[in-house]
């Protein structure tokens, strides 16, 4: 017995400098407009440092960059949100793929590619190019092979050509996060008779050749790529895995400096930003020349975290007094403007919550009961600690830890701010040696499970608060092999409930996207990964 995927959706369930402009190589005379409104231009203040995103390093907009590049064998689809869309995270389609049978069991996955799916350079996308793509993504010393675990994809014995435009999956257990890991930003499938003439026997995986150059079929092809600068891409006209783009070409540029962004759209010298300070919107949107559409991230969270494993933040009474002291709705609206989803002030008194994360929970101030709870751990008189944050977080992070240096000196805790550069900030998250700090993070399945397998059990990077629970451990380990719905739903629950007992770490918001454009750019759509979707963009 096999069911279709597409028939049911239980199984998901289941560099310039910072005054320059942009230029641009347009032709002379009459083909000038044309050659114009076809041409996409693309600012950003971060860096695409390499094509390939499964590399250690690689930054959000490699990742980003090799969605409208490479195909996936799974794709998410969209919803509208009135006038742009966002991806819809119970919704799983092919991509690469036309098709896929679950087998009864859902131990076994059958994926019948595209018969009109091909490379760049015009040869057919073939099973055994499907087979090399995913032995590569969980052989290779790259980020593709720990995201693949996730969904119990481990293995190159897992992967089966049984077909000319067929390959079979097998899973040890049902796990309802293998088909959505297969639409993930890491599980680029390669041209595999390309890429193997670029391999060594010290680099079976052509990886260094794929860092800057690419073995493709997706939407559009890399024209010209400056690492850290700039990166052209011309539309592949024989790309069928979904609707053809508008745009013939793409021009991405690194422009550091927000203000400078903001000034190139304002001059329609760009035609999209996502990435600009909550300030430069609202002056944006007064001066009304460039067209705004905000989205929450819905599967994004900036939060507090706290070391659990040091004093002292080890004692939940001090995590809970802090929680407790917290002055939210003044956080969310000197750090954002209020730009964004409230993840706190819930009320769970009179219903179990959803089984999703992130969401608001019952987390709000009460200055009273922050003194005796801080009493009751044991420091009557307070202590001494140091709240961090990194130096790219300025905007948003300065004021909120001013608020927090103040509240909490109302309960007795003397706070030291220390602002840290980003890559230091970095270094001390993984090393485990901030102990209290502000991030901002998102998860790109959009599970319960999936969250908190990854943000709250393991040593491991995402681990935030270095939090150590069995009983979170024993919860995410049931629900990630659960078929049973309601169980499900019941260790989600839990997981939640154990959230906020333990406090961890504190949800403050779900951050806002904005996609500042020009007026006659539509078809803007907020994906998972956070980046710009070039193949949904058109002019009116």
């Amino acid at each position: 017995m096999v069911r279709n995927i597409f028939s049911r959706r239980a199984f998901l369930s289941s560099a310039l400098s910072a005054g320059a402009a942009l230029t641009l190589p347009y032709p002379q005379g009459s083909a000038l407009a044309q050659s114009r409104r076809e041409t996409l231009r693309h600012v950003t203040g971060g860096a695409i440092n390499t094509l390939d995103p499964t590399m250690l390093g690689s930054t959000r907009e490699s990742f980003g960059l090799s969605m409208n590049v490479y195909d996936r064998l799974m794709t998410f689809g969209s919803r509208p949100i009135g006038a742009f869309a966002t991806f819809d995270p119970a919704h799983l389609q092919g991509e690469l793929a036309e098709s896929c049978e679950i087998s009864a069991d859902q131990r076994r996955l059958t994926l019948h590619l595209r018969d009109n799916a091909v490379w760049h350079d015009g040869t057919p996308v073939m099973a055994e190019d499907i087979k090399w793509s995913l032995d590569r993504c969980v052989s290779a010393n790259s980020l593709a092979r720990p995201q693949f675990s996730s969904g119990s994809l481990t293995t190159p014995d897992q992967f089966r050509i049984a077909g000319e435009r067929t390959i079979e999956i097998s899973l040890p257990k049902p796990d309802r996060l293998a088909m959505a890991n297969l639409a993930m930003p890491y599980a680029i499938m390669v041209n595999s008779r390309l890429a193997r003439q670029h391999a060594t026997s010290d680099d079976p995986w052509a990886q260094q050749w794929l860092q800057h150059n690419t073995a493709a079929g997706g939407a559009f092809r890399v024209e010209n790529f400056r690492p850290g600068v700039n990166v052209t891409l011309t539309r592949h006209n024989g790309w069928h895995s979904g609707a053809p783009p508008f745009f013939q070409r793409i021009i991405s540029q690194t422009v550091p400096e927000a203000t400078t962004r903001a000034g190139l759209i304002e001059r329609e010298d760009a035609d999209i930003v996502i990435d600009l300070e909550a300030y430069d919107i609202m002056a944006l949107s007064r001066r009304g020349k460039v067209h705004i559409d905000s989205v929450v991230e819905s599967n994004c969270f900036t939060h507090l975290a706290f070391n659990t494993q040091s004093a002292p933040f080890d004692n939940v009474l001090v995590r809970r007094a802090i929680a407790l002291a917290l002055p939210y709705q003044d956080l969310f609206a000197a750090s954002i403007f209020g730009r964004g989803k409230p993840l706190y002030g819930a009320d769970w008194s009179e219903r179990s919550p959803a089984p999703d994360f992130p969401q608001p929970l019952p987390f709000s101030q009460n200055v009273q009961k922050a003194r005796e709870m801080l009493m009751k751990a044991g420091h009557p008189d307070g202590f001494h600690t140091t709240f961090s944050y990194a130096t790219s977080q300025t905007t948003t992070a300065e004021p909120m830890a001013a608020l927090i240096q103040e509240a909490l000196g109302h309960i007795g805790i003397t706070v030291r701010i220390d602002k840290l550069p980003d890559a230091q900030f970095n270094t001390m998250q993984a090393r485990r040696q901030l102990d209290f700090y502000t991030d901002t993070a998102a998860g790109w399945i959009e599970h319960a499970y999936y969250f908190f397998y990854l943000y709250f059990t393991r040593d491991q990077r995402w681990n935030f608060s270095n939090w150590n629970s069995p009983q979170m451990v024993e919860l995410v380990e049931k629900a990630r092999f659960e078929t049973d719905e309601a169980a499900y739903v019941a260790e989600c629950q839990g997981m939640l409930d154990l959230l906020v007992d333990q406090v961890p770490l504190i949800l403050l918001w779900q951050p806002n996207m904005d996609a500042v454009t020009v007026p006659d750019l539509t078809g803007f759509t907020y994906q998972y990964y956070r980046q710009v979707d070039f193949r949904t963009l058109a002019r009116s």
